[in-house]
C-alpha cells in the first residue's frame, strides 16, 4: 500500500512508512465509514424509517435480549431526545407496527416500549447476512490480531471523542483572537 514510486504520499500531513501507512489505514477506515452510512442509507429506505427510528428499535432490540424493561423516558435519555420527541417517535413506530406500548410489570403509573417480533424478524432479515459477514471477518483473525484491532478501534474512538473538546478549544482561541484585534 505504500508508494511504490518513493514519491510523497498523497495524504495530507500523515508521515510514510513501509508496509500500509498511515494514509491508507485511515483511508480504509473512511472508507468504512462511508460504506456503514450507505448500509445505514438502504436499511433506513428498506425499513422505511429514519436514523432515529433504527437507533430506537436497536436499542430497544438490545434491551429485550438481556431482559431489560425500556420505558419511553428511558429511550429518549438513550437516544438524547425530548420527552414530546420520543413520544412522537414511539407512535410512529406504534403505528407502523414495529413496537408496542406494554404495563410495565411492577410500576403500575408506568409503561414500557417492547419491539415486536416481526421487528425482530424484519431486522433480521434486513441486517442478518451483512452481519454474519462482518462476524466472519473478526472471525478470521488471531487472538494477537483482535487486541491491536481492538486497541486501534478504542483509541480511534478516543481521539474522535476529544476532538469536540478540542473544537471547543479551537473557538474559544478564535474568539480571543477577535477580540483582541477589535
Amino acid at each position: 500500500m505504500a508508494n511504490d514510486e518513493g514519491s510523497e504520499a498523497t495524504g495530507y500531513w500523515y508521515p510514510d512508512r513501509d508496509g500500509a501507512s498511515t494514509v491508507d489505514v485511515l483511508n480504509l477506515l473512511r472508507r468504512y465509514r462511508a460504506a456503514e452510512s450507505r448500509m445505514r442509507a438502504r436499511t433506513r429506505s428498506s425499513m422505511e424509517m429514519g436514523e432515529t427510528d433504527l437507533l430506537a428499535l436497536r436499542t430497544l432490540l438490545a434491551a429485550q435480549r438481556t431482559g431489560a424493561l425500556v420505558r419511553q423516558r428511558d429511550l429518549a435519555k438513550v437516544l438524547s431526545i425530548t420527552s414530546a420527541s420520543v413520544t412522537v417517535l414511539v407512535d410512529r413506530l406504534e403505528r407502523s407496527g414495529h413496537v408496542e406500548r406494554r404495563a410495565h410489570p411492577t410500576d403500575r403509573r408506568s409503561t414500557i416500549v417492547v419491539p415486536t417480533t416481526a421487528t425482530e424478524h424484519e431486522v433480521r432479515e434486513t441486517l442478518g447476512a451483512m452481519h454474519r459477514r462482518m462476524i466472519e471477518v473478526v472471525d478470521d483473525l488471531t487472538a494477537a490480531e483482535l487486541e491491536v484491532v481492538a486497541r486501534f478501534l478504542s483509541g480511534m474512538a478516543a481521539a474522535v471523542e476529544e476532538a469536540g473538546d478540542l473544537d471547543a478549544e479551537l473557538r474559544d482561541v478564535v474568539r480571543e483572537n477577535d477580540d483582541r484585534q477589535a
